[in-house]
């Protein structure tokens, strides 16, 4: 595995020692809403959930949007867990605005809001009345840019590439795509951007339209591994064996598909950590500690070098890594 495409997780990570469970305050409830469960993404998010609130002795609540495209029955969701009475609420949003008003009784009670994975927009939760407390997730930038050196290492230099994002105005996406430009810029030509939603079969669509359009496109970066695959199925109907697929978010099918030598790389987040780092943010509040603004989740280029043991690891990384949620709870 090559260091400079590793975890983004600094220079010493075998020194990093992992800290042993430590209780949270007895009776501590917590209420999660997270994404569409029809997406495996957000099923190992929910599985880190219930394992760490399991490990940590908390009262755990867990609801999830029908699917991806559910924002108002996520919001639905969230209003009635937000009339209960939970110690900590923790959020995983379809979209950036969908559950401000939802957020909003959650505020007006002063208990924390943990934000995971897709960020909630923090000039409408203002003017809302509220803030939250701590966002956990992947630096979605950085992640981006590690797609586009991956794809520089597969293709030559001036190759033309085509950008798959997902929801239009989806903060996540907008990141992902500015990190794999920022990293192609001047060295790849960036022919077309287009929208597939976050959905597979429209990811298929698109590329199928731009292969048509570009024969001469060398590779795909789409914002997350469902609109890779679809991606990925275009290029095999279109026999473009040379044309390169790289994915985000390190789904088992997409991993699976580097394995076999479909895709040519995802870059890999870790739902099970972020879900998991979450409970610790509620737990560590409900301790008394002050949370941290922000908490980067761990990142890696998984590809044929490393897929077969991304696989093996799997839902967590291959190593240790930081996590000062996990720090504050030891203390």
């Amino acid at each position: 595995m090559r260091i400079s495409m590793g975890l983004l997780l600094g220079a010493s990570l075998a020194a990093l020692a992992v800290a042993g469970p430590a209780q949270a305050a007895e009776g501590e409830k917590v209420a999660a809403v997270i994404k569409g469960l029809d997406n495996p993404f957000f099923q190992t998010m929910q599985k880190g959930i219930e394992d760490k609130a399991k490990e940590l002795g908390v009262s755990l609540t867990v609801q999830a949007a029908q699917n991806m495209g559910d924002a108002t029955g996520q919001a639905d969701r969230l209003s009635a867990l937000a009339l209960q009475d939970f110690g900590c609420y923790i959020v995983n949003p379809i979209s950036v605005s969908n559950l401000v008003q939802a957020l909003v009784p959650v505020g007006q009670k002063k208990v924390p809001i943990v934000n995971i994975d897709s960020q909630v927009d923090t000039e409408q939760a203002k003017a809302a009345g509220f803030a939250v407390t701590t966002y956990v997730g992947t630096d979605n930038v950085a992640a981006g840019r590690l797609a586009g050196e991956e794809m520089l290492r597969l293709v030559p230099a001036g190759s033309k590439v085509a950008l798959i994002a997902g929801i239009v105005g989806d903060l996540g996406s907008n990141a992902r795509i500015k990190g794999f430009k920022e990293a192609t810029e001047g060295k790849l030509e960036a022919v077309v951007l287009v929208s597939a939603d976050w959905d597979r079969e429209k990811a298929y669509t698109a590329a199928t339209d731009i292969l048509r359009a570009h024969p001469d496109v060398a590779g795909f970066f789409a914002a997350n591994d469902i609109m890779a695959l679809g991606a990925q199925r275009a290029v095999e109907a279109a026999d473009k064996k040379n044309v390169k697929v790289i994915g985000l978010d390190g789904i088992v099918d997409a991993m699976k598909s580097v394995e076999a030598g479909g895709l040519a790389a995802t870059v890999a987040q870790y739902p099970y950590v972020v879900g998991a780092m979450g409970v610790e943010a509620c737990a560590a509040a409900a301790k008394g500690a002050t949370l941290p603004a922000k908490v980067d989740a761990p990142v890696l280029v998984v590809n044929k070098e490393n897929a077969a043991a991304s696989l093996k690891n799997f839902p967590a990384p291959g190593g240790a890594y930081p996590d000062p949620l996990r720090d504050l709870l030891a203390k």
